[in-house]
Parts: structure tokens; C-alpha cells; sequence
């Protein structure tokens, strides 16, 4: 019997303020669960706007403790209430003067299995990450959830392959990368990056960009999310680059193990040989 996991993604519209946001995630979650899925993620500081568009000390109150915050918390009985695996990217506060970009994983019965924090943060027009986010400590966890092994990436990391296949070393079958991207900035490798990412590793791959303009700047990100799988194809259509959109696709965790068998990069790297790559 086919190893077949039902995914899905959102991205999604800025409502205005927290609350309706996170409500709005809730019914997509829901549906996703009528349809079938069995694990969701959201887009990058899913329940706030893109506030990185501007720099500005009031927004460090979207803020919050990460697994104990509101947020996560109804994340946690959400993913109670739908028996889905869930991750939720949050700007989470650890203690006064500690900011990261953080993605929570939870499992399907409502466990906090921990969290992943964003390693690489930009600092350029449109994108002032480095004035609120310090940079992730915590490595590079993949999870033992119910549906099989996942990571996260979140937006900026994907330019970087290190931390790519640090994932797939680790053991990873699936990796959430949610984004906030904008149409003139990276359009152009947002198709490239991830599928070449999903083939260099093997592993499957969720691409989330928000879809809109947002009050706070004139970024217009430009959505296009998708699931991608071991050998760089696209698992059904991708979504729209104007309006907000579910997707929910079949993944054959089973295409793993046959890429690995036939491709081999795992069995052909040189890691004796890499030493140079960690030299700052």
C-alpha cells in the first residue's frame, strides 16, 4: 500500500488585525481536515502583517511566547479538533530583547513538538528582518509527527543549501518553507530554488508565499505557493498569483526512498572533502 500523505498549505490575505487572521487560518484548517489532509502549514508570521516593510518599535507587540502564546495555543486545540499536524510561523519573544522568526510544530493530537527558528535574516529595502529578529539557535529539528519526518525553512533560508540539506541529513521527508515574497524582488527563483532543493535532497517540499499589498509597504507578494516533490515536479497546480487559495495535494512519501535508490546523491557526497564551506 501506497505511503500517501494528504498535505496542505495557505497563503493568505492580511485581514487588519490578529485575531480575524488567525480565524480565518482556523476555517482553512478546518476544511483542509474535510478534505482530507492530514497536515497544514501557514504562510511566514502568519497571524500579523509583513511588519518588516518598515522599522518601527511598535511592532514588536506581534510578539509573543512560543509554545505558551495565544497563538499556539489554539493552534494546539485546533490541531486537537482536526487530527492534523500543523506548523505555525509566529514572531516569537523567548525574554526581553529576545526576538525570533519562529515556525511551531504540532502534532495531531495537539503535542508541541518544538519549533524551528529562521537562521538567516535579511536586512535590505522592504525586508528589515535584522531590526526585529535575532538570528535561530536551535539548529535545524526535523520532527516525528504523525504523518512522517518534517522540518522547516522559513522565506530568506532558501537561498541558502546548507541548511537544505542539513534537513535531509537529519532525516526530513517533508519541509514546510513559509515566505513573505515580493513580485519585483525574487519572482524569478521563487520556481527554482525549492524544486532544486526538493532534488538535491530528496525530500518533498510545501513553498508558502503570502498573497497582496499590505498597509505597511508596497511589497506585493505575489502568492504562486506549492508542493513540490523529490524530483523537482510539481504535485498538481500551482496556486494563484493574485488571491488567497488552500492547497491541499497527495504526497507518495514512498517517491523517497525510490529517488534516493536511483539518484544516490546521499550515498555520493564527500563530506571529507567539505571543509572549506564551514570557513567564514
Amino acid at each position: 500500500m501506497a505511503n500517501v500523505v494528504r498535505a496542505a498549505l495557505v497563503q493568505a490575505t492580511w485581514t487588519g488585525d490578529t485575531e480575524s487572521m488567525v480565524a480565518k487560518h482556523v476555517e482553512h484548517a478546518r476544511e483542509a481536515a474535510r478534505q482530507g489532509a492530514k497536515v497544514i502549514g501557514f504562510q511566514e508570521v502568519f497571524n500579523a502583517p509583513y511588519f518588516c516593510q518598515v522599522q518601527e518599535p511598535e511592532h514588536y507587540a506581534w510578539a509573543e511566547r512560543v509554545p505558551d502564546g495565544p497563538t499556539v495555543t489554539r493552534m494546539r486545540e485546533l490541531a486537537r479538533e482536526t487530527g492534523m499536524v500543523i506548523v505555525v510561523p509566529v514572531f516569537e519573544v523567548e525574554q526581553s530583547g529576545f526576538y525570533y522568526n519562529t515556525a511551531a510544530v504540532i502534532d495531531s493530537d495537539g503535542t508541541y513538538l518544538g519549533k524551528y527558528r529562521k537562521h538567516h535574516i535579511p536586512q535590505v529595502k522592504g525586508f528589515w528582518e535584522k531590526y526585529y529578529f535575532k538570528p535561530g539557535n536551535l539548529g535545524w529539528p526535523v520532527f516525528e509527527t504523525a504523518v512522517g519526518r518534517v522540518g522547516v525553512y522559513i522565506c530568506y533560508d532558501r537561498h541558502f543549501p546548507e541548511g537544505w540539506r542539513q534537513l535531509g541529513l537529519n532525516g526530513a521527508q517533508l519541509v514546510y518553507n513559509p515566505s513573505a515574497t515580493h513580485r519585483g524582488l525574487s519572482s524569478h527563483l521563487w520556481q527554482l530554488e525549492q524544486p532544486a532543493a526538493a532534488v538535491a535532497n530528496e525530500y518533498f517540499v510545501a513553498a508558502i508565499n503570502r498573497v497582496g499589498v499590505e498597509e505597511y509597504g508596497d511589497n506585493d507578494f505575489y502568492g504562486t505557493s506549492y508542493f513540490v516533490d523529490p524530483r523537482g515536479k510539481f504535485v498538481g497546480e500551482v496556486a494563484s498569483d493574485k488571491g488567497e487559495e488552500l492547497v491541499v495535494r497527495d504526497l507518495d512519501f514512498d517517491l523517497i526512498e525510490a529517488v534516493r535508490q536511483q539518484w544516490a546523491f546521499y550515498r555520493d557526497r564527500r563530506p571529507d572533502a567539505y571543509e572549506g564551506l564551514v570557513q567564514p
